[in-house]
């Protein structure tokens, strides 16, 4: 029997408590009911098409959706690229070695017939010798116009021949460096397979065509020689061309004069004038011209008021105003022996200043 408050006929079914209520965890969302084999003819279509009570479904179509088929295409991208890194350097392609060249390099002195021509100031001088029409500095050795060649493209070419002006700056024209202070910028302009051979040449100098100090940059005896005036006359000129595919040179050849006189006397002896020759062959690959940097190929130096006899391998020591020249030729040449060829010339009178 029912409590006193049940309904005769006990609870309805669709009331709480009811029949439904064993039923109630049997959820039937639209998933559900769309992927039901059978499914029930309308009213409409029974009556219309005379259709039977239930019809079977056509079967769902489990093709791959969208998002499966782009997870798929990265899995694919990420599987071949995978592949392809294995074959390769974990760092990149290994760089091309090559054969390192090293710098050669000649130092020739040439030595003055008669006293060296001195003056009170170094303005006066430069106004009465060969380099009175000279530039001061750099403006002396201006840029040439850039063409591409068959390999290079035109800003490359520009890159070789502003990289090898730099090397012509610091290496000739950088106080620090032309009184032995500093070799830092001209060193860091060299490509890593030359600075063994460059480091080598500091700390050992040797007169052998391969070590002298005086091959990679100008640099005078701090304890014998001093700069008289920082605007160093200048005339030269750049040339590039291509060598190869994957090479390009570049030639500078500039005239160098300097107003000398010794070391720790400011203004109390006569000034005199000292000139440098130097061709410097430079080559450049992809590589240097990408990080700005070059390999110096030749050196040839000519130079004076020299004496024949004086080591010009670590230092250049010029003769000052009013001195001569020792006598003797250069130091002797052993010719069972590797080191370079003792060489030595005269300076010219027409190069001196008119004083």
């Amino acid at each position: 029997m029912g409590g006193p408050g049940d309904p005769p006929e006990g609870t309805p079914e669709g009331a709480p408590g009811g029949a439904e209520d064993e039923y109630r965890s049997v959820v039937f969302d639209e998933s559900f009911v769309r992927a039901a084999r059978l499914q029930e003819s309308s009213a409409r279509e029974r009556v219309s098409d005379h259709a039977p009570a239930v019809r079977r479904r056509p079967p769902l179509r489990r093709g791959i959706t969208r998002q499966a088929t782009v997870l798929l295409l990265l899995l694919a991208v990420a599987f071949g690229t995978a592949v392809f890194m294995g074959f390769r350097h974990p760092y990149g392609a290994a760089p091309v070695k090559r054969s390192t060249e090293p710098l050669r390099m000649s130092v020739v002195p040439l030595a003055p017939r008669g006293p060296v021509p001195g003056g009170p100031d170094a303005r006066t001088l430069y106004a009465r010798s060969p380099a009175a029409g000279f530039a001061v500095g750099l403006a002396g050795m201006p840029l040439p116009p850039s063409q591409p060649t068959a390999h290079f493209s035109d800003s490359q070419v520009l890159a070789a021949l502003d990289t090898a002006r730099k090397y012509v700056l610091h290496s000739a024209l950088d106080p620090d460096v032309l009184t032995g202070r500093q070799v830092r910028p001209v060193r860091a302009l060299i490509a890593a397979d030359q600075l063994d051979q460059f480091d080598r040449s500091m700390d050992a100098p040797a007169a052998d065509g391969r070590h002298a100090p005086t091959g990679w940059m100008v640099r005078f005896d701090p304890a014998r020689t001093a700069l008289a005036d920082d605007d160093i006359r200048t005339r030269g000129a750049l040339k590039v061309t291509e060598t190869d595919p994957t090479t390009l040179q570049v030639v500078a050849d500039g005239t160098f004069v300097y107003a000398v006189r010794a070391a720790g006397t400011e203004g109390k002896t006569p000034v005199s004038l000292f000139t440098v020759r130097r061709e410097l062959t430079f080559r450049f690959d992809r590589d240097t011209l990408r990080i700005g940097q070059t390999r110096l190929t030749v050196s040839s130096t000519e130079a004076g008021p020299l004496s024949c006899a004086a080591d010009t391998g670590a230092y250049l020591r010029p003769l000052l105003a009013g001195e001569h020249a020792k006598a003797g030729g250069p130091p002797g040449t052993d010719p069972y022996g590797t080191g370079a060829a003792a060489l030595c010339g005269t300076l010219a009178d027409t190069a001196q200043p008119r004083v």
